[in-house]
């Protein structure tokens, strides 16, 4: 069987110049940024439509409350306002979580184009304060390159902001409905207490699980050098 001829010009590929690469990968470069700078635009207008539903919620409550001394039809109502209310907040914790993830692949691309950026110029990766490796120390680098990555940075962040909040619905929630079961105040708070922070603490545990998952999974193409043994 005859072997298969190259295509034709394969093996007279031009080869950009440096400059041109330079600019190739300014532009991807550039294109990335916008990206990332649109999704968290985009999430964080999504948070505050959440919360603006959130706050007019709870003073629709109250106002209804008052008018009925807290009795009659408002526990129902009560139930069905936190429920659609916590509805909305769950899908826009996994939009929260899901704008992590993009996140993340946006600074993996950003490292691989400054390790593009040092093959092309050596000299220049000194001057560098972002990583230019694409491994997990590499993303953590340019995340938060003035040292360590401490415990305020994740508690801090938008991720543990929905959680909390949609924690605290629920536990409103299971609250409410367990007061149709019990008429005990205190135990229908310590039902709701204690659904709400096995949310928070599930919320926490599968965000982090979908993190180091995906870690397990890529492959980086540049990845930290070993740092050398004093």
């Amino acid at each position: 069987m005859p072997e298969m001829a190259d295509p034709p010009g394969a093996a007279n590929e031009p080869v950009a110049s440096p400059s041109v690469r330079a600019q190739l990968l300014a532009t991807e470069h550039w294109s990335l940024l916008a990206s990332r700078s649109t999704t968290q635009s985009e999430v964080l207008t999504r948070i505050s439509m959440f919360l603006t539903l959130t706050s007019a919620a709870l003073v629709s409550l109250a106002l209804v409350g008052q008018a009925n001394d807290f009795d009659g039809i408002f526990p129902s109502f009560a139930v069905v306002v936190l429920a659609i209310v916590l509805l909305v907040g769950l899908l826009t914790q996994l939009r929260v979580m899901n704008t992590m993830m993009e996140d993340l692949q946006y600074v993996i691309a950003m490292n691989v184009l400054r390790a593009a950026y040092a093959e092309l110029d050596p000299g220049i990766e000194r001057y560098f304060m972002s990583s230019r490796f694409d491994d997990l120390a590499g993303s953590r680098q340019t995340y938060y390159f003035l040292g360590p990555r401490g415990p305020s940075q994740v508690l801090g962040s938008s991720m543990t902001f929905i959680v909390a909040v949609n924690s605290t619905l629920l536990g409103l929630l299971t609250a409410a409905a367990a007061g149709f079961i019990t008429a005990s105040a205190e135990l229908a708070a310590a039902i709701g207490a204690a659904v709400g922070l096995a949310l928070f603490a599930f919320s926490l545990w599968r965000s982090t699980r979908v993190y180091f998952r995906f870690w397990k999974r890529y492959t980086p193409q540049f990845p930290t050098p070993p740092t050398p043994p004093v």
